[in-house]
């Protein structure tokens, strides 16, 4: 939910990059050398495709099985949001205004319904423990084929969920009530981002008074969380994005919050550390020494997060980078945890942890299951570092291979969104060095 979808006028219409043949051996072999180095799993082994086809078959029968045992919400009004290239569809969102409050479904697709511990699929999502994206290349946690069919939400067809929904005060954006529940919904849209933007200009279009509700709601969660000191790295966001990530996070947040204050269980919960005072003041100075950025002064008291958006939101764009990497270098990495204690920093969330990813991250396929079957897996602490110990494989790797993109003569971000094509003519590879 985080790419960016073509622009009009964005190197994105201009085509996949162009590489020849010779080029496109090497990145193979790079990508080789850097799966045998981090121990990152891309084929899967046989006995896991078939789990997966196996259980792609009888769908609708199946669905219609389950509906008795679920909250049937296929006539609400609920649709998707993604970017314009999007493979698969995992979460949907619905939303319903009442008197002092929002109600906000969201709904993630039910991957534990598929994939279980007694699977090969499960112990392959293990290993794996996240989804590895490198620049037009993606190593899989789960096999696309159920992302692409049972765990996709796609319009107008019955689907198994997990639904959060939320009764949230309009004054305080608290939780006055949270359940979360097995759910058979049906996607009314899927819209992509821009789509999304089009609603929003014109409420009188189809989903256009829902994404404006939509957005009124995450706008005022995202102005509240700034001000509370939520790092905000990012601050030129569109409508569309705001209302997905504001809506996750939401999400996370009730989710983890029911396990532990609600149950009082262990669970995968993701625990950021904060720098020290002194990794602080180090960053700080670093971003006032670049030219025309400034820290106001009544920021500089208060809360290193708050000075950091505060200089990100009236910095030139040409120096929004140097601000993140000052503030990146100091950060510790966030890592998963059996206990919440200690909080998210960066997000100044006292309990944090996932569950709007099941199809990509371990971490929230096994708070799906300790949600549902209140069934704490009793490696679990194991669990928390095999996850945190690949997920910074994984963002090694990605690091590494962009490097040598770069050092090819490619642009990665280019390669990322358009793709690669090889061509046998030297003169029309015009994007390798």
């Amino acid at each position: 939910m985080t790419a960016d979808e073509p622009k009009p006028g964005s190197a994105e219409d201009q085509g996949p990059v162009t590489i020849t043949p010779a080029l496109a051996d090497r990145l193979a072999e790079k990508r080789e050398e850097l799966f045998e180095e981090f121990e990152i799993r891309d084929a899967f082994p046989n006995e896991v495709l078939r789990e997966a086809e196996a259980r792609t078959e009888d769908v609708y029968e199946e669905i219609e099985a389950e509906i008795d045992e679920r909250e049937d919400l296929r006539d609400l009004t609920t649709w998707t949001t993604d970017p314009v290239d999007a493979q698969d569809f995992d979460d949907a969102i619905s939303i319903e205004r009442e008197e002092d409050a929002y109600r906000l479904w969201v709904h993630i697709a039910d991957v534990t319904h598929y994939v279980t511990p007694d699977t090969a699929m499960w112990e392959e999502a293990v290993e794996r423990a996240n989804t590895v994206y490198l620049p037009d290349y993606t190593i899989h946690m789960l096999p696309p084929v159920l992302a692409e069919t049972v765990c996709s939400l796609v319009p107008n067809e019955d689907r198994l969920a997990h639904t959060v929904e939320m009764e949230i005060d309009e004054e305080t954006l608290s939780f006055e009530d949270i359940d979360i529940y097995k759910s058979v919904i049906n996607s009314d849209e899927r819209l992509t981002y821009n789509e999304c933007e089009e609603r929003l200009d014109d409420p009188s279009l189809p989903l256009g008074e829902e994404n404006a509700l939509a957005f009124e709601l995450a706008d005022q969660m995202h102005e509240q969380r700034k001000a509370d000191g939520s790092l905000v790295l990012n601050p030129s966001r569109d409508r569309a994005h705001t209302i997905i990530e504001e809506s996750m996070l939401k999400a996370n947040k009730a989710v983890t919050h029911t396990l532990m204050w609600d149950r009082g269980v262990e669970a995968m919960y993701r625990v950021h550390p904060q720098p020290t005072p002194d990794q602080w003041n180090e960053a700080l100075k670093e971003i006032q020494e670049l030219d025309g950025v400034s820290i106001p002064g009544d920021a500089w008291g208060d809360d290193p997060r708050k000075a950091v958006n505060a200089a990100l939101e009236t910095s030139p764009g040409r120096q929004l980078n140097k601000i993140q990497r000052a503030v990146l270098k100091v950060m510790p990495r966030a890592k998963y945890m059996n206990d919440p204690f200690g909080g998210h920093h960066a997000l100044n969330f006292d309990i944090y942890g996932h569950f709007t990813s099941p199809i990509r991250r371990l971490s929230d396929t096994i708070n799906h299951w300790i949600v549902h079957e209140n069934d704490v897996p009793e490696n679990l602490i194991e669990l928390c570092d095999h996850a945190s110990d690949k997920q910074k494989d994984g963002e090694t790797a990605e690091r590494l291979y962009k490097q040598f993109l770069q050092e090819q003569g490619l642009d990665p971000h280019a390669v990322n969104n358009r793709g690669v094509e090889v061509v046998e003519d030297p003169d029309e590879a015009k994007h390798t060095a």
